[in-house]
């Protein structure tokens, strides 16, 4: 028996044959910093729904990161209404391919 091990590309979606994968990673990321600052602060489903102007189902699947209609800048927006400022960059890809990344900071 031969245990064969592919290294993966860092993007779970891409690795899977997702044909959005870059878009799908970037708004996992961002959903995953509006939900730390969520759960950092204690905040009730309710009381969310106020601050990102969004209904309450809304929320629940924000939380479970069922994301299909959330876009990128939504998600943006949210981080924007949790008072986080959020800066992108463009510069020269290090490779022949462009990507999108999302880095938290705390």
């Amino acid at each position: 028996m031969t245990n064969d091990i592919t290294d993966g590309t860092g993007n779970v979606f891409a690795d899977l044959g997702f044909p959005d994968a870059a878009e799908r990673q970037t708004k996992t990321r961002l959903a995953m910093a509006v939900n730390a600052i969520l759960k950092a602060r204690r905040l009730k489903q309710a009381e969310t729904a106020a601050i990102l102007a969004i209904p309450q189902p809304k929320v629940s699947a924000l939380a479970n990161y069922r994301l299909d209609h959330f876009s990128v800048e939504k998600l943006m927006t949210f981080l924007n209404a949790l008072n986080q400022d959020v800066e992108i960059i463009i510069r020269p890809s290090r490779d022949d391919v462009g990507r999108v990344s999302v880095l938290a900071l705390n």
